[in-house]
């Protein structure tokens, strides 16, 4: 009798635990879902769509035909195609050339910063504007600086002290050390933020230990600063990478992908192939060999870089 009357108030017990985990999961499925349609609608099965039409050769208006692997050995293999699909790679890593020297000038300046001195903060809210601004506003105001014209600021700068002018964006060997000064100079206050959270972030208890253990200024970056630093900085070099690699405004706004092609990455050569050759099998199989390109860089650098990394 008294097992029963005990299975008795078990079971509403039971029954009540069930309700509550229902109404849970669902309230939080209820508050995932808008996200998780915008990101199966706009990620997800746009992803799976490229994977498939990278196995057709679908040029506008004609109707879709599967080719296989057709359209891959044409970019690899093809000799009209893959010179300029190999081209493109290269000025692709050429462009990631600016990650390694932004994070470093990003890193001096947020060294400059993390120190209470009279309007810190001004300066601080300058260096970080130019990354909330857009990076087809900005593209135009540096096409103006880098004018060919002697009333472009960068020429009227080597007039002024009698140099020859340049043409800058049109000139092949300027135009892609111009667009990474531009995307080093655009992409520097975040990571100067960043580091200086990193920055604020280390116990001052651990500079005075080692001032009194005798360690200068340098030591105290060396020994400190640096190693604490390294998660921060491999995130920096991680998102950099990545985002250098799908670096598309400036170029279409600035260069066009010139002059001579010296300017097209592989983000531009797929929306040419896209948008403006209409050639939509082709320009999928780009998208999946970038994708592949930044599935193996970020891998080589957690394999290379983060063992250096110090968590402690």
């Amino acid at each position: 009798m008294q097992t029963t009357l005990s299975a008795g108030r078990e079971t509403p017990e039971k029954g009540k635990w069930w309700r509550r985990w229902g109404r849970d999961s669902f309230a939080a499925y209820a508050f995932l879902l808008p996200s998780l349609l915008i990101f199966m609608v706009f990620t997800f099965f746009p992803a799976i769509f490229s994977l498939v039409a990278g196995f057709l050769r679908w040029n506008l208006p004609y109707k879709a035909v599967f080719v296989g692997l057709a359209n891959y050995e044409k970019l690899f293999a093809d000799p009209v195609t893959a010179p300029e699909f190999w081209k493109s790679i290269f000025n692709t890593l050429y462009f990631s050339l600016g990650v390694p020297i932004n994070l470093f000038v990003a890193l001096f300046i947020a060294v400059l910063l993390n120190r209470r001195l009279p309007g810190v903060a001004i300066f601080r809210t300058a260096f970080f504007l130019p990354t909330i601004t857009s990076t087809a506003a900005i593209s135009v105001v540096w096409m103006w600086l880098y004018h060919p014209a002697d009333y472009g600021l960068f020429n009227t700068i080597l007039v002024n002290l009698g140099l020859p002018i340049q043409r800058w964006l049109r000139d092949p060997a300027l135009a892609m050390p111009c667009l990474i000064l531009m995307g080093v100079w655009h992409g520097m206050g975040y990571n100067v933020i960043i580091f200086l959270a990193g920055l604020q972030s280390i116990p001052m208890d651990l500079y005075e230990a080692a001032e009194i253990d005798g360690a200068t200024g340098m030591d105290c970056f060396r020994f400190v600063t640096w190693p604490l630093l390294t998660p921060t900085t491999f995130y920096i070099l991680v998102i950099g990478v990545i985002n250098s690699l799908k670096a598309f405004t400036e170029i279409d706004v600035m260069t066009q992908g010139g002059p001579l092609g010296t300017t097209t990455t592989i983000a531009y050569y797929l929306y040419q192939k896209a948008f403006q050759f209409f050639q939509l099998g082709a320009a999928s199989s780009v998208a999946v060999v970038l994708f592949v390109l930044l599935l193996v860089l970020t891998l080589l650098q957690f394999q290379l870089v983060e063992k250096r990394v110090h968590y402690g």
